[in-house]
This record gives C-alpha cells, structure tokens and sequence, in this order.
C-alpha cells in the first residue's frame, strides 16, 4: 500500500510544528529541544495516521499507546535537585507537541496550528509574567550549620520575620557539636537579597546554603 500526498502532507505540518516549539525549547537550553519534539511531533503524527488507516474497528487503540511513550519520556526530563524541581514545563511541551502532533496525524491541521501558537504564547510571552511574580513571591530554601551551644536555631525564625519572610517549613538537626537547620522561605527577591546578605556576614554562620 502506498501513502497518500495527504499523509506525506500531514509529516511535513508535524515536523515544521514539532520544529517551531522545539527551536524555542533549544534556545532556553532545555534538556528536550529542537530534534526531540520534532521526533515527539513526527511519531505522533505518524502513529494517528497509521491507526486510522490498519485500526478500523478500533482506531484509538494504536494512538492511545502515544501516551504510554511520553510517560517514560516526560518521566526522564524531570530533575529533583536540593531545592527545587526542574523540567516540569518541558514534559508538559512534550506532552503537549504530542498532542499538536496527533492532531496533525488525524487531519485537523487549523486546529493544530492554532495549538501550536497558543503554546508558544504560554511558553516565550507568559514566562515574563511568571518572573514578576516569582520577583515579589519567590519561595527558596536556607540550610544553616552552626556549632550546637545548647540552644536551638529559632533566633533565625525571628530574623526571617524581620526581613519580611513567611516561613513554610523548618527542620532542625543535631549532632554532637552542630546543629542543622533548614527552612523553605518565601518573600519578594529584594528580600531575600537582603536576607542572605545578613547571612553570609553572621560569623555563628559555618555553612550556608540557599
């Protein structure tokens, strides 16, 4: 059997699509970039337009296993470090590529389009918005290492509320000669400036992180 022109069509929108969210991907230097979401776009397309044409009594069956591809790739772009956890967005625009790329595949190119344009809205317009709220409400970490004198390390609890900071959580370690403490801190980065400047000058201070 040969491929329809139409088909061929369908790979060619998948790939300039896959290309078009891809290239802003690689450009912020994300872990999955231009060549991944167009293989994301390409095989999903490829994969709707080979269920409609082999699954006829049940199309959905072949495409519906797309997405049990893109949980082990989504699963593989998200990092857990000390702090925070990273690529969360990117798995969702795989998702997401995955989804355009399906449409594409099925033959609803204007929609696929138009999803593709809402996308990069979402990713290169809105990442300014999201910069000015994490400016005035950024959650961050602080580990603090002191020699243990026979007291606790809540005074800091005191002087995060001084600089303006809600305190989310806290623990505190002790070993034979340090005490440990670590909270999760959110107030505006002008704050945590501040804060951290303080710090670093506290000579009781023997690590910090943050």
């Amino acid at each position: 059997m040969y491929a329809d022109y139409s088909d061929l069509i369908h790979l060619l929108i998948a790939l300039c699509v896959g290309a078009i969210i891809g290239a802003e991907r690689e450009y912020r230097s994300k872990s999955a970039g231009l060549r991944t979401m167009i293989m994301v776009s390409l095989s999903s397309c490829l994969f709707t337009s080979l269920s409609l044409k082999i699954g006829v009594e049940n199309p959905d069956r072949l495409a519906a296993n797309i997405l049990t591809g893109l949980g082990f790739l989504g699963a593989g772009v998200i990092f857990k470090d000390e702090n925070r956890i990273s690529g969360i967005t990117t798995a969702t625009t795989i998702w997401m590529t995955a989804a355009i790329g399906m449409a594409v595949g099925a033959g609803y190119i204007m929609l696929s389009l138009f999803s593709t344009f809402i996308v990069l809205i979402v990713l290169v317009m809105l990442i300014y918005v999201q910069e000015r709220i994490e400016h005035v409400h950024q959650a961050r970490t602080y580990r603090i290492v002191c020699m243990y004198q026979q007291e606790t390390l809540d005074k800091y609890e005191e002087l995060f509320r001084h600089y303006g900071m809600q305190v989310i959580r806290n623990t505190q370690h002790k070993t034979e000669q340090k005490i440990t403490g670590r909270w999760v801190l959110i107030g505006s980065a002008e704050n945590h400036s501040k804060l951290t400047g303080y710090l670093l000058n506290d000579s009781d201070i023997m690590e910090l992180n943050f």
